[in-house]
C-alpha cells in the first residue's frame, strides 16, 4: 500500500512538532529513524494482507513510537533530557496519552527491545513503572520488529537480521527467540 492511499486519523507530524523544534539536529533524527521504520512496517503489512492489519494505524504509530527520546540522555543522538534512554517508550506513551491517543501510546510503551516483561523489570531492577511493556497486538509487534532493523545513529541503514540477533542476546536469549518467531511470521 502506498503511503498516500492511507485515510490517516491524525497527522503524526504535527504531534512531534509539539516537542520537536524541526531545526534541530534530534527532530532530523527521529523523522528520518521513524520513516525507515514505517515504510518497513507498511512494506512487511501489504506482503500479508492475509492478517488484515490496519495500515493507517502502524504508519502513525511508528511515527510516532520513538516521540519521548527528546525527554532522554543519549547525547550521540542530541538527546539532553533528564531520564535514561530506556525510559523514551513510557514517556512517549504518558505524551500520546495525554494527547488522546492511547492505541498509539501502547506501541511506544512497548516497543522498547522486543517488550519488557514485568518480570524483567523488576529482576533488573529497571527505572521503568512496573508493569508489562510487551507488544501484544499485531500492529504492535510488528512495528517493534521494524524498530530492530534500524538504529537512530545510522539513519536510512538497514540491519541485517544476524546482526540484530547478536544485539539482542545482549540481553539473553528470550529477545532473540521473539525476534526470530517475529521473523517467520513476518519474513
Amino acid at each position: 500500500m502506498a503511503l498516500g492511499t492511507l485515510k490517516y486519523t491524525m497527522n503524526p507530524e504535527d504531534i512531534i512538532q509539539k516537542h520537536y523544534r524541526q531545526d534541530r539536529d534530534l527532530y532530523k533524527i527521529l523523522i528520518d529513524h521513524s520513516y525507515d521504520v514505517a515504510a518497513k512496517a507498511l512494506s512487511i503489512a501489504k506482503k500479508h494482507p492475509e492478517m488484515n492489519l490496519d495500515t493507517t494505524f502502524i504508519h502513525e504509530a511508528a511515527i510516532l513510537h520513538d516521540i519521548g527520546i527528546f525527554k532522554t540522555r543519549s547525547p550521540k543522538i542530541h538527546c539532553y533530557g533528564n531520564y535514561p534512554y530506556i525510559c523514551h517508550g513510557y514517556l512517549g506513551s504518558e505524551l500520546l496519552k495525554a494527547e488522546g491517543y492511547p492505541r498509539h501510546a501502547l506501541v511506544c510503551e512497548r516497543h522498547t527491545g522486543t517488550g519488557l516483561s514485568l518480570k524483567r523489570i523488576i529482576e533488573q531492577n529497571l527505572p521503568l513503572p512496573h508493569r508489562d511493556m510487551q507488544p501484544e497486538s499485531m500492529e504492535e509487534q510488528l512495528i517493534c520488529f521494524a524498530d530492530k532493523f534500524f538504529s537512530k545513529s545510522s539513519p536510512g541503514k538497514e540491519k541485517k537480521p544476524d546482526k540484530i540477533r547478536r544485539s539482542l542476546a545482549k540481553h539473553g536469549q528470550e529477545p532473540v527467540d521473539r525476534f526470530d518467531a517475529w521473523y517467520k511470521m513476518f519474513m
